[in-house]
């Protein structure tokens, strides 16, 4: 079946979408050419947000519990989809007019699964933190195999008959966290293809501080994704877990202990010069796609950034290995729908 823009569904899960919010409307407004139909999920915002995706003509539904994260929102704006295929972003991310061309000439390719896309290296927000996040997520995209085990919904579309027959995105997880991963993971292991489509990019707009970037990378992210691996027994080799990635994270350990070695005894200086080469020659990179795009004054208030991100992350790797994976229970797996499209 030829895939047109009419069999498109678009779903966005807000909650108190906030100052950013009306521009992102503004965006879904512009598509060209435009989906089959736009459906809103308010996950219990208690600002505006309905109001103004009704004053635009969109369908807004609710979540029957005050917060209930957004892996349910967007299953519910999925169970009311009527499109072949469900193209879901995010409430603060600013889509591009051609969005829905991309998503219908990517999947008339009938191998295909889903595909999703990347942050744009223009971030929304100009604080240095979100600069920094933001145009980290979009590197690690970009250098990144575009035959994706996984699945992004701040901007990724998927066939409604796969969604459905997976059940949908695992409603346990009831904070923005690993809710696209687990899906794509499942659909990966199921025999469906994903594409992640390079160009296909979005500009994001929420603001990061350093205290957000750390308790979402720790609590949002690193331990929901060390469970799954856990529980799985598999390591994948690509997006943030390539083996450079790993040295890194020894190399970042190696030079903390250097360093406070150096109090004691200074000849542990020049053994953490030697781990600061490495680090600079495993993620060179990185630190020069930095450079090009902020400049070194960016990449110097980078450097740290990146490294304490490489400690805390293995720390709560190794930390769900060791203890929390062997008395937690994995959450119920979803039951396929009986909807098929």
């Amino acid at each position: 079946m030829m895939l047109t823009p009419q069999h498109v569904s678009l779903i966005v899960p807000v909650y108190n979408g906030g100052e950013h919010w009306a521009r992102v409307l503004d965006a879904l407004s512009a598509l060209k050419p435009a989906p089959g139909e736009i459906i809103v999920v308010d996950d219990g915002s208690t600002d505006e947000s309905s109001a103004l995706a009704r004053a635009r003509g969109l369908n807004v539904l609710t979540t029957p519990l005050a917060r209930g994260g957004p892996a349910i929102a967007r299953n519910i704006g999925a169970a009311h989809a009527q499109g072949d295929v469900l193209f879901f972003i995010d409430a603060d991310v600013l889509v591009k007019p051609d969005a829905i061309a991309r998503i219908t000439n990517a999947l008339s390719d009938a191998n295909l699964s889903a595909i999703f896309g990347a942050y744009d290296d223009a971030p929304g927000d100009a604080a240095f933190v979100s600069q920094y996040r933001n145009l980290l997520h979009h590197y690690v995209h970009q250098t990144s195999s575009e035959n994706a085990s996984s699945f992004w919904a701040g901007c990724g579309a998927i066939r409604r008959r796969a969604f459905n027959e997976l059940g949908g995105f695992a409603a346990e997880y009831g904070r923005p966290s690993i809710e696209d991963i687990e899906l794509g993971n499942r659909l990966k292991k199921s025999g469906g293809q994903i594409r992640l489509a390079k160009d296909f990019q979005v500009k994001h707009l929420k603001r990061w501080t350093l205290r957000s970037l750390i308790v979402t990378d720790i609590r949002d992210r690193a331990l929901p994704w060390a469970e799954l691996i856990a529980r799985q027994g598999e390591l994948p080799a690509d997006l943030n877990l390539k083996i450079s990635h790993r040295l890194s994270a020894v190399l970042c350990w190696l030079l903390l202990a250097a360093i406070f070695a150096g109090i004691v005894s200074p000849l542990f200086w020049f053994a953490a010069l030697a781990l600061v080469f490495g680090l600079f020659a495993l993620n060179f990179d990185l630190y020069r796609f930095l450079f090009q795009k902020r400049g070194a004054w960016f990449v110097a208030r980078a450097l740290p950034l990146h490294w304490l991100y490489y400690l805390y992350s293995s720390a709560t790797f190794a930390y769900v290995i060791l203890f929390r994976a062997r008395f937690s229970k994995p959450p119920a797996q979803p039951t396929a729908s009986k909807h098929h499209a």
